[in-house]
C-alpha cells in the first residue's frame, strides 16, 4: 500500500511540474489520436466515400475525368510539390538536418530527430497495413501509386518529418522570427504536398486528413518529449591548452 502511495504521488508531482503550455499540448495530443481513431473507424465502415467522391470528381473536367482543373501548369506543379513528400526528399531532409545539428553540437537533439522521423515512417506503414484501404479509382491517377491508401503516407510522413524537423530545429534558434519562420514554412509544406494527392487522384480525401491528423500528432508528441527532457544547449568544443610549460 505504501508503494502504490509513493507511486501515486511520484505522477502526481510529474503532473504538476507541467507547465500550462505543456498541458495544454498533451491534451492537443490526445485529441488528435482521438479524432485520428474516429475518421479511421469512418472510413473502415464506408462512411466517407460519399464525401470522396464528391471532392475527387469536383477537381476533374466533367467530359473527360483524366484532365484536372486548372491550368496546364498547374498539374505539373502538383506533381513537383508531390514529390516533396517522397521517400526520397524526405529521406534527404532528415539525414542533412541530422547532420547540420550534429555539426552545430546538438547531439542529443540530432539523435533524437532521426528517431522521432524513423519511428513516424514505421507507424505510418503499420497504419496502412492495419486498415489495408485500397487506392480510389474514381479518376484517373495523374502519378504512378503502388501502395495503400489510407493513411496518406506523403501527408503523415511530410507532417511528421517537416513539423518534427521545423519545432525541433526551431528549439535551436535564439530568434523569435526564425522559429516562427520554421515552424509556418514546415506547416505550408504540409498542408501543399496533402493537397496534391488530391488534386492527382492518387488519394481520397480523408486518407489525406487522416495523415495530417497522424503525422502532426506524432510530431506535437515528439516536440513535447524534446521540450521537456531535451537541451538546446550546444556541447562546448574542446579547447586546446596554447599555454607553454
Amino acid at each position: 500500500m505504501a508503494f502504490h502511495h509513493v507511486y501515486a504521488r511520484r505522477v502526481l508531482d510529474k503532473f504538476k511540474s507541467f507547465e500550462p503550455l505543456g498541458l495544454i499540448m498533451v491534451a492537443v495530443v490526445a485529441g488528435g489520436l482521438f479524432l485520428f481513431f474516429q475518421l479511421t473507424g469512418e472510413v473502415m465502415e464506408g462512411n466517407t466515400h460519399a464525401f470522396d467522391e464528391r471532392i475527387l470528381l469536383a477537381l476533374r473536367n466533367t467530359t473527360d475525368l483524366g484532365t484536372p482543373l486548372g491550368p496546364a501548369w498547374l498539374g505539373q506543379a502538383m506533381g513537383d510539390i508531390t514529390a516533396l513528400g517522397g521517400h526520397t526528399v524526405l529521406s534527404l531532409m532528415t539525414i542533412m538536418a541530422t547532420i547540420f545539428l550534429f555539426l552545430s553540437r546538438q547531439r542529443a537533439i540530432a539523435i533524437f530527430t532521426f528517431l522521432s522521423i524513423a519511428g513516424g515512417l514505421l507507424v505510418s506503414s503499420l497504419l496502412k497495413l492495419g486498415v489495408a484501404r485500397p487506392r480510389p479509382d474514381i479518376v484517373p491517377h495523374l502519378v504512378d501509386v503502388h501502395s495503400l491508401s489510407f493513411p496518406s503516407g506523403h501527408a503523415m510522413l511530410s507532417a511528421a518529418t517537416y513539423l518534427t524537423l521545423g519545432a525541433l530545429l526551431s528549439r535551436a534558434q535564439p530568434y523569435r522570427s526564425t522559429r516562427i519562420f520554421l515552424l509556418g514554412a514546415a506547416i505550408f509544406l504540409t498542408l501543399l504536398i496533402g493537397i496534391s494527392r488530391i488534386y492527382l487522384g492518387v488519394h481520397f480525401p480523408t486518407d489525406v486528413l487522416g495523415g495530417w491528423c497522424a503525422g502532426a500528432t506524432w510530431a506535437l508528441g515528439c516536440w513535447l518529449i524534446a521540450r521537456r527532457y531535451l537541451s538546446t544547449t550546444p556541447i562546448p568544443a574542446k579547447v586546446k591548452d596554447t599555454q607553454t610549460r
